[in-house]
Order: structure tokens, then sequence, then C-alpha cells
């Protein structure tokens, strides 16, 4: 069975520093929490609702930061290049391991060290409000009739996001072009003005949208439908058998003491028990999905796995 078969307003791109009281020994005061998301996007998200009940339960000051380009090569190597005593992280994602593996990068996936995974993200395709498009289904059907016609989005090109869409295409045989971006944000500019047909996102950086009535959900690719959306039917339900699910979790650099991952391994289990953050990643589709120091390293080399396997199977690596 595969991994995807099992399945907070953004604050300013510069650093945000929630400073506390430290209440542990953790080494270090501060600790800095990288993205290659740009403010708004959902790595950025998650770093942001995560760190403001996460720093009482560890007694540290969290900042985050926000490197963009290189399709998160940039971010990682931030994190690679810096001491392993617990002072920096990055916010790790299927994007780090597709760039990885798209990309003649330095610093790749293995340079870092899985610290905790911590939720599984439903991906989920939405569309504007003025669409003719009001399923997933329906989408197709124009698409696959209209072959080359329509425009999707997807975030940089070494996402999760871009190999669904892809997917989307070879099963429906649309042919549709997919435009890549640094980030939800501008994806969502041009989905929003009609630039794109069709977008692919989280529903946590979709919210502000959603809520004010701009886009509308056509499905969500997982195998099942999400509890927090129990009205929004699987693209499977609607005939198209794409189904993925990424991950949202943590990675440093190599050679992190026992007591860090300890202290982090702690950290999250608490935080994900406490009933307001509950609430908040329940409201964002979010699927608590922990692993610990112990089992991220497997966790994540078995991701690989399966995005090395989806890569070959679209040709688009040997």
């Amino acid at each position: 069975m595969t991994l995807s078969r099992r399945a907070a307003l953004a604050l300013p791109a510069a650093a945000a520093l929630l400073p506390v009281r430290r209440a542990n020994a953790y080494p270090v005061p501060t600790v800095t929490l990288v993205t290659h998301s740009s403010a708004g996007g959902g790595s950025d998200l998650f770093l942001r609702a995560l760190v403001k009940h996460l720093a009482p339960k560890m007694g540290v000051a969290f900042a985050v930061e926000n490197v963009t380009g290189g399709s998160g090569a940039r971010a990682v190597a931030r994190v690679a290049t810096a001491p392993a005593d617990g002072s920096i992280f990055y916010a790790t994602t299927p994007t780090y391991i597709q760039t990885s593996l798209l990309s003649k990068v330095q610093h790749g996936w293995d340079s870092l060290m899985p610290v905790a995974n911590v939720f599984l993200d439903p991906m989920v395709i939405f569309t504007r409000t003025q669409s003719p498009f009001t399923t997933l289904a329906e989408a197709m059907a124009h698409a696959k009739a209209n072959p080359g016609r329509q425009k999707w989005g997807a975030s940089n090109p070494a996402s999760l996001e871009r190999i669904a869409m892809e997917k989307l295409n070879r099963v429906v045989g649309a042919r549709a072009a997919i435009a890549s971006h640094e980030g939800g944000r501008d994806q969502m500019i041009n989905v929003l003005n009609g630039t794109l047909d069709l977008g692919i996102g989280e529903v946590q950086e979709l919210r502000p949208q959603m809520e004010g009535g701009l886009v509308r959900l056509l499905g969500v690719l997982t195998d099942r439908r999400v509890p927090a959306q129990p009205d929004l039917p699987t693209a499977r339900e609607q005939g198209i058998p794409v189904s993925v699910t990424k991950f949202r979790g943590l990675a440093g650099p190599k050679g992190l003491p026992a007591e860090v991952l300890k202290a982090w391994d702690a950290g999250i289990a608490a935080v994900l028990a406490e009933p307001a953050y509950r609430a908040e990643y329940e409201k964002d589709n979010l699927l608590p999905w922990f692993k610990g120091s112990a089992e991220a390293g497997a966790f994540t080399a078995e991701v690989a796995a399966e995005i090395t396997a989806s890569l070959r199977d679209l040709g688009v690596i040997k």
C-alpha cells in the first residue's frame, strides 16, 4: 500500500520572532525554521501556526525565514550547511525530494536529517467561482473533449502539485498547459483573474478565498473524503483515478544531538494533542501523521522511493 493511499493568516515574509520564556534546557534560546515557500504559501502557514503553539511547550523563541527560489534548493542548502546544534530546521514537503531528483543540486534531500513528520496535507483542485465547472468530472470532461485548450496551475516545477497535474493530464488526455509558480499566492492570482482554468493547493492556503466566496473546490486527491470537507468528493469518486498526498514535517542538519531530537519528539507530540491547535489544523484539512526522530528517516526514504517511481512512470527520469 503506497503512502498516498494511507493516508493563521500569513505574517510578513521577513522572519517573525515569537519570544517566550525558556522553560526547559533546550540548548539554544532561538530556533530558525526555514521554508522554501513564500509568505502565504502552504509551508509558511504551516510553520507560523505550529510555532504559535509550540513555542511555550519547548521554551524557545521561533523565527520563520522564507528562502525562496531554486524550487527549494536554496532553502535546503541554507539548513544543510548550518551548525547541527538545534538552532535551525527546514520545513519538509515532497518538493525537496523532487528537486533533488530533477536537478543537479549540491545539497539534496539526503543532505538533511529528518526530524519529524507532522501532517499529511490533502491537495484539492479548485477554480474561480465564475468558472463554468462545478465538479472535477465536468472540468476533466471538457479538457478531454478539448485537448490543449485548458490552462492549469501548480507550484514550482519540482513540486508534488506539478506531478499531480501531470498525472491528471495523462489520465484524462487533456494536454493542458501547466504553469509553474514559486508559491500558492501567485497561482491563486492567475486562477482568480481567469488566466488559469484550474489550480491545485491545500485548504489552509485557500481559506481566505474560500471564505470570501472567490474560489470553488472541485475535488480532493485522496482515496477517501477528508473529514473537514465531507461534501467534497474525491477525484476517484468522480471517475478520475488520481490520488496523491503531501506530507509536512521538519528536517535539520546532519548530526543533531540526541537531546535536541528528544525535545522535538516531545514538543510535537504535545502540540498535536493541544485542543486549540487541533481545532486549527483540522479546519485546514491537515491530518496528523506523526513520525518522530526514530521513524522519520525511514518514512522519508519510503516517500523518496515512491516519488522516484512516479517520476519514472511519467517519463521524467530514467
